[in-house]
């Protein structure tokens, strides 16, 4: 039964990374680094600042990587993968608008005092 369960799990594994791989699925192999990359930028930033601390660019990765992965949704025509992303998107963006809008504002003050 081992053997069985095991030739089993090695011929699906063959099947998506061998028979399977095309252009796309690098592509959405790359997407899903980008996207992941964004918690290891976190991560060092906020080891750096020894406090949790979430960087600029932890939002622009979010963004690349995000639409990276929409566009492969709609390739690969993945609901699950579209519906997700198309929301994570829009708070990815209305993040960034946030940070612009509170930078704008700290800004104002500084100006106000000196």
């Amino acid at each position: 039964m081992l053997m069985r369960l095991s030739h089993d799990i090695g011929l699906y594994f063959y099947d998506i990374v061998v028979t399977r791989f095309d252009l796309w699925a690098a592509f959405g192999v790359i997407a899903q680094f980008v996207f992941g990359a964004r918690f290891i930028v976190q991560w060092i930033a906020s080891e750096k600042a020894e406090r949790s601390v979430v960087p600029m660019a932890f939002w622009f990765l979010s963004i690349a990587g995000g639409l990276m992965t929409l566009v492969y949704g709609f390739v690969r025509r993945d609901i699950v993968i579209i519906s997700g992303q198309a929301l994570s998107i829009f708070i990815y963006v209305r993040n960034l608008m946030l940070i612009a809008k509170e930078t704008r504002k700290a800004k104002a003050e500084a100006e106000m005092q000196t």
